[in-house]
């Protein structure tokens, strides 16, 4: 599929932690859409950045799409890679949110600028999108405080479908509740159902610093219900790569 067609039918398309769905043990998963956008060197970031900001995001939260987050890729590419989670409800509202923003007039109104550009001007070269199902162990994001913090994405991907099916089980029944011990706490975590580097699962964790960073994942590194849970033998051999990133939130970020 070309990238302008793709592009338009995808638009179309913590210490302290605020309050979530996520304990009821019925509620609805959502449905993350994380999206990877490529600036042009040379290209003003603003001009994609304006979109998102005063078009994209407004419009989906008028669509009951909350807490959309923006983030850039902290010291690894010139110019650094812009990041933007959707948190979809559900399903039907991801599936439903094209139409809802070709009839948004506003939305219209709003990217006249954006969608006027020539091809030479483009912010970007191009965008690479994953789509995700919420964990049963956490089926809803967690938003953290607004304090100045840091990102850390994980991407483990698995040798094929299985390995991944048991560690989203490991994660469900165990690792979940050893992380929040241990103060590694999560925004979300995904099944990627879309996406690069499949079969894999993706999830995201929020931090003071990078010092914080480092003394959690020890702390974690040296939990004996961690190192129980690592032996377990129906555990074994789920991961075969790991892909991290570490993001900072922009400044019209809501997560």
């Amino acid at each position: 599929m070309k990238r302008r067609n793709f592009v338009a039918s995808s638009l179309l398309a913590v210490p302290a932690l605020a309050t979530s769905e996520s304990n009821k043990p019925d509620a609805q998963k959502a449905v993350y859409e994380w999206r990877t956008y490529e600036p042009r060197y040379g290209s003003p970031q603003s001009t994609i950045e304006n979109y998102l900001k005063d078009a994209l995001i407004p419009a989906l939260n008028r669509q009951g799409v909350k807490s959309v987050g923006a983030f850039r890729e902290m010291g690894k590419s010139d110019p650094a890679k812009l990041h933007v989670l959707i948190p979809y409800p559900s399903w039907d509202a991801y599936i439903t949110a094209a139409s809802k923003l070709t009839s948004d007039q506003a939305f219209g109104q709003a990217t006249q600028a954006y969608v006027s550009l020539p091809p030479e001007k483009a912010p970007f070269g191009r965008y690479s999108t994953s789509l995700m199902s919420a964990f049963d162990g956490l089926p809803q994001l967690i938003v953290p405080e607004k304090q100045p913090r840091i990102f850390e994405l994980r991407t483990y991907e698995g040798y094929n479908e299985d390995a991944v099916r048991r560690k989203i089980k490991m994660f469900n029944v165990e690792e979940i509740k050893i992380f929040n011990k241990t103060k590694l706490y999560p925004v979300f975590f995904g099944e990627v159902v879309a996406g690069e580097h499949m079969p894999c699962l993706t999830y995201m964790l929020t931090f003071k610093d990078m010092a914080e960073r480092d003394a959690n994942w020890k702390q974690f590194s040296a939990d004996p219900d961690w190192k129980t849970t690592a032996q377990a033998p129906e555990y074994a051999n789920t991961v075969s790569n790991i892909i991290r990133i570490f993001l900072e939130p922009t400044s019209y970020s809501q997560i």
